[in-house]
């Protein structure tokens, strides 16, 4: 089992910054993926970024390139998503999630454990 707790989401405005943090905790090791989903008011769950671990690669949705940065730090087993120039489309739930091995994964069902969300508003 693995537990992950999302923290860092709030109200902005458009233009401006966010931080997200994810927290994982249980049987982790540097050999999975952990990825950022959001999903926004009548849409589907959609992914915004993911990271590999022992080999670092990135995946990030066209929606999001040039604006959002995932990292991830394996020794405290943490992952973040830092989002500048906000969009008033980027309101969502933002999930983090977790898959073992070595392969980015686009689709949710690919991903094992999730974390509660937190809620991101962006202001016009």
């Amino acid at each position: 089992q693995v537990q992950l707790v999302e923290s860092g989401g709030g109200l902005v405005q458009a233009g401006g910054s966010l931080r997200l943090s994810c927290a994982a905790s249980g049987r982790t090791t540097s050999n999975y993926v952990m990825a950022w989903f959001r999903q926004g008011p009548g849409k589907e769950r959609e992914i915004v970024a993911a990271i590999r671990g022992s080999v670092i690669s990135r995946y990030y949705a066209d929606s999001v390139k040039g604006r959002f940065t995932i990292s991830r730090d394996n020794a405290q087993n943490m992952v973040y998503l830092q989002m500048n120039s906000l969009k008033p489309e980027d309101t969502a739930v933002y999930y983090c999630a977790f898959r073992s091995g070595q392969l980015i994964r686009t689709g949710p069902n690919e991903y094992d454990f999730w974390g509660q969300g937190t809620q991101v508003t962006v202001s016009s």
